[in-house]
């Protein structure tokens, strides 16, 4: 893990090395998140429950004098150039919709696009890509955080969550939620954003984790996905399906007490979908409860029962995802699941500091006992949100 202000320095460093030696007017830095529980009920208009995490993504950016926008980044030679009023959905393509994305977007919340200049930008990062932890949406909300400010345009947090969503839903093309944006905008530290991604309420709650001498693992298993094809969006749809057939706009309408006269209405898949989401949000629910009523070492089988329903009812984990849970749940972890999106990614653990070494050593020799890639293994701490670095 690189340190904010070395990551800032990086960026800046970077900056000059692509423009020409130019230095940037300021970088920005927005968080990965990991979900602490709440998978795949954010597009069900459900609860969810990141926090945001202590890797970064930054971004080195100037204003131009002309409409000209050039953005390019630590992972690509390639400096994208295009002119602010090109910059359309149906023209982005590959890493580039990513930040390109947000400034479309922007303008669909308001902002006067042809009122402001142009800007290059450099983009680094620590956040893994791949595992589950946001990549993403932190490259979404650090460009726009640090527009918002270059451009002065007053978009409040929320609002900025909404571009980074709108942005991803429509210029990259991956049909997500808005927990990610909200974790990485919003992030506070040792707590979680608890958020109604109905009525996109946000609660900051406390972890506890410092105080009780536990640590997050993360269990990276270095199986790639990807969100925008095949499984997550098919199992949207199966979603979507659900809600229709059970004569309600979203599952949120629905709670498990629906799950009767679900299993009467809706053919075996669909029923295991639907189930894996309004269990999941009732789970969420109890985990905000539990921790604050009882701490975070009472939350542990809420984890493990969340992983089990991506399993067995979402159908959402590999052999991978799942060899990590049950080792980690084996060498004394109070609790874990997959986190992500699925099929592939990381898994997490929420392990006892005596615990960590013993518990990481347990999950390196299964992968290498299964013959699986080696797995990428750190410890992550909640961290404050997205915000202006130098």
């Amino acid at each position: 893990m690189t340190n904010i202000t070395e990551l800032a320095e990086r960026a800046t460093a970077g900056f000059a090395s692509r423009f020409d030696g130019a230095t940037p007017a300021g970088v920005w830095q927005a968080p990965g998140r990991v979900n602490l529980i709440g998978e795949h009920t954010d597009y069900n208009d459900g609860f969810v429950f990141p926090f945001a995490i202590d890797r970064s993504t930054v971004v080195a950016l100037a204003p131009r004098a002309d409409r000209t926008v050039r953005v390019t980044s630590a992972f690509s030679d390639e400096v994208v150039t295009v002119e602010l009023d090109a910059i359309t959905p149906d023209a982005l393509s590959d890493w580039s919709a990513y930040p390109l994305g947000v400034v479309w977007a922007l303008g669909e919340f308001g902002a006067d696009l042809a009122g402001v200049t142009g800007f290059d930008a450099f983009i680094d990062s620590d956040v893994p890509i791949g595992a589950g932890l946001s990549s993403s949406a932190a490259i979404e909300c650090a460009i726009a955080v640090a527009l918002n400010d270059t451009w002065q345009l007053e978009l409040n947090r929320e609002t900025l969550a909404k571009v980074g969503q709108l942005a991803e839903n429509k210029a990259v093309g991956a049909p997500t939620g808005i927990m990610d944006q909200s974790a990485s905008l919003l992030g506070k530290k040792d707590a979680a954003v608890f958020l109604d991604c109905r009525s996109l309420d946000a609660e900051v709650i406390d972890l506890g984790f410092e105080a009780a001498d536990l640590v997050l693992l993360v269990m990276n298993t270095r199986v790639s996905h990807a969100h925008a094809t095949g499984g997550y969006a098919a199992r949207r749809a199966s979603c979507e399906r659900g809600a229709a057939e059970m004569g309600v706009s979203s599952l949120r309408d629905l709670d498990v007490d629906d799950l009767p006269r679900a299993t009467e209405v809706l053919d075996d898949e669909t029923l295991r979908r639907v189930r894996h989401i309004l269990t999941e949000n009732r789970r969420v629910l109890d985990t905000v409860r539990t921790l604050r009523l009882e701490g975070p070492t009472a939350i542990g089988d809420l984890l493990v029962a969340s992983h089990v329903s991506m399993r067995d009812d979402f159908e959402i984990s590999v052999p991978e995802l799942d060899l990590a849970v049950e080792t980690a749940l084996a060498s004394g972890a109070i609790g874990a699941r997959m986190t992500g999106g699925g099929f592939g990614g990381a898994a997490i653990a929420l392990v006892r500091t005596a615990d960590l070494s013993s518990v990481s050593d347990a999950v390196m020799r299964a992968f290498a006992d299964a013959a699986f890639t080696e797995p990428e293994l750190f410890t992550v701490t909640a961290a404050d949100g997205a915000s202006r670095v130098e």
